[in-house]
C-alpha cells in the first residue's frame, strides 16, 4: 500500500511539465536540480536552530529585556495538591463555588484555602511578560537575519527584477548554494517552532502570525483553537516550501519568502516595544509594519506573485500540471487571508490616527 501510495505522490504528472521524468533531473553538465531527500536535512538543521535559540533567548533577550525595564515576575506556586491539580487540569480550572465546596471536603481544607490555590495554578498558566518578550525577540532575530540573507541573495538575481525570468528553462533550472540554505533555513525554523508548541505562549488563533499561511479548511474548524491553528499554520508553511522544493519552483518560492518575512520583522519589534511599555517606539513601528504589509502582501503579493503563478506559466505550457492548481490554489487562499489581516489593520490604523 506505501510503495502505491508513494507512486502516486511522485506521479511525473502532478509535478512536472508533460514529456518530463524524474530522470531528466540527474545532476549533468553543470546543473544541479533539488532532490525531495535533501529536505530531510532540515531536521537537523531545526535542532540547531533550537541552540542558538535558546542562547540567544538567554545571553541576549533577557539581558536587552532588563535595559528596556522589563522585569521577571516570580509568581507564587501552590501547594502540592494531586486531587486538586487533577481537577484542574481535567475538569475545570474555574470550578464553580458548590464545585469548590465539594473540593474543600474532599481535601479537608476550608474553601478560602481551595480558591485560594486555583487562583495562583492560574496564574501559573500566564505567560509572563518576559517569557513573550523573549520568543517576540526569538521571531525578531529570525525574520531580521532572512531579510537581509534574502536580499542579498536576491539582489543580484534577473528574476528579482523581471518576474519573467522565473520560468526562463523551467523546469531545467539548476539550484543555486544561496538558494539551498534559503530554503533548508526556513523550512527548519518552522519544524523549530512544531518543536517548541508544547512549551511557547499559545498565542491566539486571532493572531495573524498564526494564519499567514493556513491555506486549508482547516482555518474554520480552529478558528477557536489555538494550538491547533499554530500546528496548521506550521505544517502549511512546511507543505508549501517543501512542495515548491520538490517541484522546483524554487526562484518564485525565494521571493515569496523574502516577501513575507521583510514586513514580520517590524511587527515582532513592534511587540517587544510593546511589552516594554515605549509606547511611542511601539505606534511608530506598527505603522511601519502597517506600510511594509500593505506594500508586500496587498500590493506586490497579488500583482507581481500571483500574475506569475497564474499567468505567465501558460506562455511556457499549454498543458498545466496538477501542481499549477494545488499551489494557485493556496496561494489565492493565503491571498484572501492577506486581504482580511489588511482590513484588520487599517481599522486599528484608522483608529491610531484620527481616534487618538
Amino acid at each position: 500500500i506505501l510503495k502505491t501510495l508513494n507512486s502516486w505522490f511522485w506521479w511525473e504528472n502532478i509535478w512536472m511539465p508533460i514529456n518530463c521524468t524524474w530522470a531528466d533531473f540527474v545532476d549533468r553538465d553543470g546543473l544541479v536540480f533539488p532532490k525531495p531527500h535533501q529536505l530531510y536535512a532540515t531536521i537537523p538543521y531545526a535542532f540547531v536552530l533550537l541552540i542558538i535559540r535558546f542562547f540567544s533567548e538567554r545571553y541576549v533577550a533577557i539581558p536587552l529585556a532588563k535595559a528596556l525595564g522589563i522585569r521577571n515576575v516570580r509568581r507564587v506556586k501552590p501547594q502540592p495538591n494531586p486531587v486538586l491539580e487533577s481537577y484542574f487540569r481535567e475538569c475545570s480550572r474555574h470550578p464553580s463555588q458548590s464545585e469548590i465546596q465539594g473540593l474543600a471536603k474532599k481535601c479537608n481544607c476550608t474553601v478560602h484555602l481551595v480558591e485560594k490555590w486555583f487562583r495562583r495554578r492560574r496564574n501559573l498558566e500566564i505567560p509572563t511578560v518576559l517569557q513573550k518578550f523573549r520568543e517576540a525577540f526569538w521571531r525578531f532575530s529570525f525574520y531580521l537575519t532572512s531579510s537581509i540573507v534574502g536580499f542579498i541573495f536576491l539582489y543580484d538575481k534577473p528574476w528579482f527584477y523581471d518576474i519573467w525570468q522565473t520560468w526562463v528553462g523551467y523546469p531545467f533550472q539548476t539550484l543555486l548554494p544561496s538558494q539551498y540554505w534559503y530554503y533548508m533555513a526556513e523550512i527548519a525554523f518552522y519544524l523549530s517552532l512544531i518543536f517548541t508548541l508544547g512549551i511557547d505562549i499559545r498565542r491566539k488563533a486571532s493572531d495573524p502570525q498564526g494564519l499567514y499561511l493556513i491555506g486549508f479548511t482547516f482555518i474554520f474548524f480552529c478558528s477557536s483553537q489555538d494550538f491547533m491553528a499554530h500546528v496548521v499554520h506550521h505544517l502549511a508553511a512546511i507543505g508549501l516550501m517543501s512542495g515548491s522544493w520538490c517541484g522546483n519552483y524554487v526562484r518564485l518560492g525565494t521571493l515569496v519568502i523574502f516577501m513575507h518575512d521583510t514586513a514580520d520583522f517590524w511587527l515582532e519589534a513592534a511587540k517587544m516595544f510593546n511589552y516594554a511599555r515605549w509606547e511611542k517606539t511601539c505606534n511608530m513601528l506598527f505603522i511601519i509594519f502597517s506600510i511594509a504589509f500593505f506594500i508586500t502582501r496587498i500590493i506586490l503579493f497579488p500583482f507581481w506573485i500571483l500574475r506569475a503563478t497564474l499567468y505567465q506559466p501558460t506562455y511556457y505550457s499549454t498543458t498545466p500540471v496538477i501542481a499549477y492548481f494545488l499551489f494557485n490554489g493556496m496561494l489565492l487562499i493565503l491571498q484572501g487571508l492577506h486581504l482580511y489581516w489588511g482590513y484588520l489593520i487599517f481599522k486599528i490604523v484608522k483608529r491610531f490616527f484620527f481616534l487618538k
